[in-house]
């Protein structure tokens, strides 16, 4: 089992103590450190050099954006997962473009901020639902600026998506990637929560307004 070194930076106590709580009950994610401003996060995660650093958009001395532009220069092989209660796109696009690899909301489960340790440690993205939903819409709205959705799928996800967007139906799709039907239905699943989507119609709509190409037939 691959021990996942994680650091907490937060001003509020009581949520990195509840954070310390649950990461505890994991073994393979172990604390190597915390913070309660910017400032200090930066000399200690630079110090300690963790796998993982979850990090507030609102700390002291230092943004949680500036923290990001600094360890993307200094430290880039420190994944960064924002965990928020700001969800609207004039704070989350600018810390995703600096370069963070997940944005969580503070609304989120326990066994979300583990589920995305866990992903971006694996070199995915991993952004909350409703921010998904955001970067799509502003992609779509052909925004200067915005965020690819596409970056919080998995190799496989993108090869799923491919197929559907060449209208395949899931028997089709587990057939040529010789897969289960189930799991194409898991991915299926997967895709659609993690573009903010609702149905395959719309799945589909993503894969051609995107110019999702497969990568092997």
């Amino acid at each position: 089992m691959s021990i996942i070194r994680t650091f907490l930076a937060d001003d509020h106590a009581v949520l990195r103590d509840s954070l310390k709580v649950f990461l505890s009950l994991h073994p393979d994610i172990v604390l190597v450190g915390e913070a309660g401003d910017g400032l200090e996060t930066v000399r200690e995660v630079l110090r300690v050099k963790p796998d993982v650093l979850v990090l507030d958009l609102s700390l002291p001395m230092l943004s949680g954006l500036e923290v990001t532009q600094r360890l993307r220069r200094d430290l880039p092989s420190c994944k960064i997962v924002i965990l928020t209660q700001y969800q609207d796109p004039e704070q989350a696009l600018p810390v995703l473009r600096a370069g963070a690899n997940g944005y969580l909301l503070k609304k989120a489960g326990g066994n979300e901020v583990i589920t995305a340790i866990r992903a971006v440690v694996r070199g995915e993205a991993y952004l909350h639902p409703t921010i998904a939903q955001m970067v799509l819409e502003h992609s779509l709205r052909g925004e200067e600026h915005w965020i690819d959705p596409t970056t919080t799928l998995t190799p496989r996800e993108h090869e799923v998506l491919a197929l559907i967007g060449e209208g395949m139906t899931n028997q089709e799709i587990s057939a040529a990637l010789n897969i289960s039907r189930k799991t194409v239905d898991k991915h299926r699943a997967a895709l659609l929560e993690k573009l903010g989507l609702t149905s395959r119609a719309e799945l589909i709509r993503f894969a051609v307004e995107h110019q999702i190409r497969p990568t092997r037939r």
